[in-house]
């Protein structure tokens, strides 16, 4: 049971990174726009940012759709996750009026039109899923299954010694 409730979070957390990553790849100057509504990297990094995030969304979205390395992307995500949390916490703060851009558009809105606390709420759930994968990360129908790293040494029962039990 615990592994099916670990595909079904493996799939939905791969499904944010995928969504995410493709609406900001697919319209990279509004991207652009949103980080640097920030306020918070020098103009020379704007744009390696707004080009290294998206792609890094759809590297964890893809790892985590396979089931490949699915700690290594729970550890990704986490990491991410926190500190796009930061940065909108920051942004809320600080008291910018930004669209956090998180799944695509981004940049200043008008005043009252802010989420922060939708946003920072949405991120933790997801940062949630994230922890169980890392913790956790043994899901069905994945590649590490099949490549049986998700396989663990457990006792045999009739001689006292370890066996291989494999978890996919």
């Amino acid at each position: 049971m615990l592994d099916l409730i670990g595909t079904l979070v493996r799939i939905g957390l791969a499904a944010v990174w995928l969504v995410s990553g493709w609406l900001k790849i697919s319209d990279a100057g509004q991207t652009f726009i949103a980080v640097k509504a920030y306020e918070l990297l020098p103009d020379g990094l704007i744009s390696p940012v707004a080009t290294m995030l998206p792609l890094l969304e759809l590297v964890l979205g893809i790892m985590l759709l396979a089931g490949f390395g699915t700690r290594l992307a729970g550890i990704g995500s986490i990491v991410l996750l926190l500190l796009l949390i930061a940065v909108i916490a920051q942004s809320w703060a600080r008291g910018l009026t930004i669209d956090c851009g998180c799944f695509g558009g981004g940049g200043q809105v008008a005043a009252g039109q802010t989420q922060y606390p939708q946003e920072i709420a949405r991120d933790t759930g997801f940062l949630l899923l994230a922890v169980w994968l890392t913790l956790r990360p043994s899901t069905l129908a994945s590649v590490d299954g099949w490549l049986g790293w998700n396989s663990k040494a457990v006792p045999d029962d009739s001689s006292g010694e370890t066996a291989s039990s494999e978890r996919t």
